[in-house]
């Protein structure tokens, strides 16, 4: 059956059940330091990533975006989301991850988070879950690690969140390769000012940060960091900065963005409106809706699952 999700949900649906596979061989998690950064960036302390896990798969369609907002999924059609646990509160967004199983590996983009997966269950995009063993295996044993600097799809590209004005801000940041530890927006002192991480990926300035440009520090969790000025209070426009957060391209300094009316990675498939996640053939129950971004996750041949009253988007943030 499949049930439909509307608006950002904080819904909680059953842990899958793994029947004859049994329990996940082993998951080690690490804490992945931050270098030193100037101008004391929100969320710097430790970010959880994963360093070595041996688990499961399993595979989903998204219509639409995931818990991470990214407006359209990756261009490759290559993407994973991660359980709770390893999602940490949107803290993984962005970055990648490599996957082994029994046909090949793949490398694929955290955008979405699994709230029925528990720690070693990764649920991957068909695509990417086609390069590492066919789709009617359904699920499968993998082994999966972080990816650092991985090479970048594009330049960072700067979204200002609907809703957003003079008195609150958000931003989201897209194309930027290693997830990131910290944004800050520039103060009229010259100070810097740290935004808070919503567990739906964009930072927040509660109260806003006036009526801009702005002046925004990205810092990832590897220490690379750049500067963009010239960010304008356009609600819902994707601003390209022309600029990479490391290797060929990467600038402290950059010119202005220059606003577009769509995602850079947008695809015809993912541009619908509506969105809904639908869950990989397996016996028993399957995958879940993102508690961020509206879509349904459709247990194949399993019961409906009982779905809670949905949270707002404009909920505290977790960092």
């Amino acid at each position: 059956m499949v049930h439909g999700r509307h608006g950002r949900g904080g819904a909680r649906w059953p842990l899958l059940g793994l029947g004859g596979l049994g329990a996940v061989a082993a998951v080690i998690v690490v804490a992945l330091g931050i270098g030193q950064m100037t101008g004391g960036p929100a969320c710097a302390s430790v970010v959880p990533a994963v360093a070595t896990t041996a688990g499961t798969a399993t595979h989903y369609v998204l219509t639409g975006t995931g818990n991470c907002s990214y407006p359209s999924p990756p261009a490759d059609g290559l993407f994973v989301a991660l359980s709770p646990a390893e999602y940490h509160g949107a803290a993984a967004c962005g970055g990648y991850v490599e996957v082994s199983g029994p046909k090949g590996s793949v490398r694929a983009e955290v955008i979405d988070q699994c709230p029925p997966c528990a720690a070693g269950h990764i649920d991957l995009s068909e695509a990417a879950f086609a390069r590492i063993a066919p789709l009617s295996a359904g699920i499968v044993s993998v082994t999966y690690r972080a990816v650092a600097d991985p090479a970048l799809p594009a330049p960072v590209a700067l979204r200002v969140k609907e809703g957003s004005s003079r008195y609150w801000l958000a931003l989201l940041a897209m194309n930027t390769g290693n997830p990131l530890a910290s944004v800050q927006v520039e103060s009229a002192a010259g100070g810097w000012r740290d935004l808070v991480r919503a567990d739906y990926n964009y930072w927040i300035a509660s109260p806003g940060a006036g009526d801009g440009p702005f002046t925004v520090r990205l810092t990832d969790t590897a220490g690379h960091q750049v500067t963009v000025r010239g960010v304008t209070l356009e609600p819902g426009v994707v601003q390209q900065t022309g600029i990479r957060l490391y290797g060929a391209g990467s600038a402290a300094s950059p010119a202005s963005p220059v606003p577009v009316s769509s995602a850079p990675r947008a695809t015809a498939k993912a541009s619908r409106a509506a969105r809904q996640r639908v869950a990989a053939s397996v016996p028993g129950p399957a995958s879940s809706a993102p508690a961020g971004s509206a879509p349904a996750r459709v247990p194949s041949q399993a019961p409906a699952a009982q779905e809670d009253a949905p949270r707002s988007p404009s909920a505290a943030p977790s960092c």
